[in-house]
């Protein structure tokens, strides 16, 4: 816009400049006073220019007003280049080795790439006629409590809910019995692959109320470990959350309320829809909705997330709908989770209803 005013504004000085316009004054008469002062007369005379009410031309003040637009525009435009600018998150650790910041893009262009190898086909329950989604959901929304006991790190839960589901989606008729001690396993190798202190499989026998014995253990965890390959190191939705978060600039509150949401859709199948990636974008972009009161989503979060607004909506959506009716029904694990001081009370937070509009 300002180039295209700078050019006309030229272009209207030049055509001047050959037209070689005069400003013709209009002739002033002087007028007199007369004063009578001993039989003379004494003439005053005023000057009609030197009283300041002579008017500029018209094509004086256009120009004037041009350049007043222009630099109007200007001050705008470097308003929208501010506004656009996208941060480098990584510069305040660049002095940081164990930060890694010169091999940190290339290991999440790697996490994007793979992502869809820790995917598994949204409708792998219909080749298992024993189980179904709900029982899914029970044994998740119950992982998470005994994840939450053991005091285990974060990893070892994303983990776990990926195993399970990469080895239901490729073992066929696994018995109803069997899917807790598929889950108590999975946490096994999750602990194994995640911990520093893993926990004994005697532990992991009592909290599942000695259903199943320490030899069923051991040959569930070789048939899985099998099954997949010892392929555990896969990106799930938690490497995500963290790099998203730091892009986010996010405090303790945003963070905590991401966390919550996205553990809500560990619990539900519908959730396997998505990647990863867009799991932890969309938790992190409605968390920051749920706390600011509208739509949060800047050049910095679409810039290393990948995602931008429209992109995450749909499941925005479908995250806001799963807070709405997180403390109802009977899967509430999460929901206790994070209604502790622990977690801030995250769970106690008012959904952003306006998303759904």
């Amino acid at each position: 816009m300002s180039l295209f005013l700078d050019f006309g504004f030229r272009k209207f000085a030049a055509q001047l400049a050959e037209n070689k316009p005069q400003i013709h004054k209009q002739q002033v008469t002087p007028f007199y006073i007369e004063t009578k002062q001993s039989d003379s007369i004494d003439r005053i005379i005023i000057d009609a220019e030197e009283d300041g009410d002579f008017n500029e031309p018209m094509f004086v003040q256009h120009t004037e007003s041009i350049l007043d637009e222009i630099d109007r525009m200007e001050g705008i435009e470097m308003e929208d280049e501010e506004e656009e600018t996208v941060m480098d998150i990584d510069s305040s650790d660049k002095n940081n080795p164990l930060a890694v910041v010169e091999y940190i893009p290339d290991i999440y262009d790697f996490y994007k790439n793979n992502e869809c190898l820790s995917c598994v086909p949204t409708n792998y329950m219909e080749n298992q006629p024993d189980i179904n989604e709900r029982m899914r959901g029970i044994l998740v929304d119950w992982l998470i409590e005994v994840h939450y006991k053991f005091e285990l790190m974060e990893e070892t839960l994303y983990l776990t809910i990926n195993l399970i589901d990469r080895f239901l989606a490729v073992t066929q008729h696994v018995p109803r019995k069997k899917l807790q001690l598929v889950g108590v396993t999975a946490m096994l190798l999750a602990c194994k692959y995640e911990e520093v202190s893993v926990p004994v499989v005697n532990d992991l026998i009592v909290i599942s109320d000695k259903a199943y014995t320490r030899r069923e253990v051991l040959d569930m965890e070789k048939l899985m470990a099998n099954t997949l390959q010892f392929n555990f190191c896969l990106p799930t939705p938690y490497v995500f959350m963290r790099r998203f978060l730091k892009a986010a600039q996010s405090d303790k509150k945003v963070e905590l309320l991401s966390f919550f949401i996205i553990e809500l859709c560990l619990v539900e199948y519908e959730m396997l829809h998505y990647v990863p990636s867009q799991l932890a974008a969309s938790a992190i972009y409605t968390a920051q909705s749920t706390l600011k009161g509208f739509e949060e989503w800047n050049k910095t979060c679409e810039f290393y997330t990948g995602y931008t607004e429209e992109k995450l909506m749909e499941c925005s959506r479908k995250m806001v709908g799963l807070h709405h009716k997180a403390g109802i029904g009977k899967l509430t694990g999460v929901y206790r989770k994070y209604n502790t001081s622990k977690f801030g009370y995250a769970s106690r937070t008012e959904p952003a209803g306006f998303l759904l509009l």
